[in-house]
C-alpha cells in the first residue's frame, strides 16, 4: 500500500487511455480466470468481489452485522452487474465494460479536487497514478 494524491482526472485519463486501461483490466481478468477458459464464473470472482468490502463503514470495521445469506445476495448482485448477458459467466468484454463504468464512477466521486488516499499496490487506482506520474516525468 502507498499514499497517493489523485483526483477524478487522474482516473478518467487512465480509463480514456484504452490500450493502458484494457491491458490493466485484461491482466486482472487473467489473474481471476483460474481455469483459463476465457470466462469468469461466480466462484472465480467471489474473492475479488468480497475484497471490495462494500459494507465497510468506519476505518476498516464493519458497523453492522449482516447474515451470510444477505451477503451472498449482495455479492451475487454485484456479479450480475458484470454478467451483462445473464449467461452465468463473465467474458472479457463484459469485464472491461463494467470496470470502465466502475472507474468512471470513482472518477466522478473524486471530483476535481486532489485527495490523499491509501491505494493498494497493483490496484487500478495505483496504476492510474503511476501512469500519470510517468507522463509528467516524460514532459519534464
Amino acid at each position: 500500500m502507498s499514499v497517493e494524491i489523485l483526483d477524478g482526472s487522474t482516473v478518467r485519463s487512465f480509463v480514456e487511455d484504452e490500450p493502458a486501461f484494457n491491458s490493466s483490466v485484461d491482466g486482472r481478468f487473467a489473474a481471476l480466470d483460474a481455469d483459463h477458459d476465457g470466462l469468469l464464473t461466480y466462484a472465480e470472482m467471489a474473492g475479488e468481489l468480497m475484497s471490495l468490502r462494500v459494507l465497510e463503514k468506519h476505518f476498516g470495521v464493519d458497523d453492522t452485522e449482516v447474515h451470510a445469506d444477505e451477503l451472498a445476495t449482495l455479492y451475487r448482485g454485484l456479479f450480475a452487474r458484470f454478467d451483462r448477458d445473464g449467461s452465468g459467466e463473465v467474458d472479457r468484454d463484459e469485464f472491461r465494460a463494467e470496470m470502465k463504468e466502475v472507474m468512471l464512477a470513482v472518477a466522478n466521486g473524486l471530483g476535481f479536487l486532489p485527495v490523499q488516499m491509501v491505494v493498494e499496490e497493483g490496484s487500478f487506482l495505483k496504476v492510474a497514478v503511476d501512469r500519470e506520474m510517468g507522463q509528467l516525468a516524460k514532459a519534464a
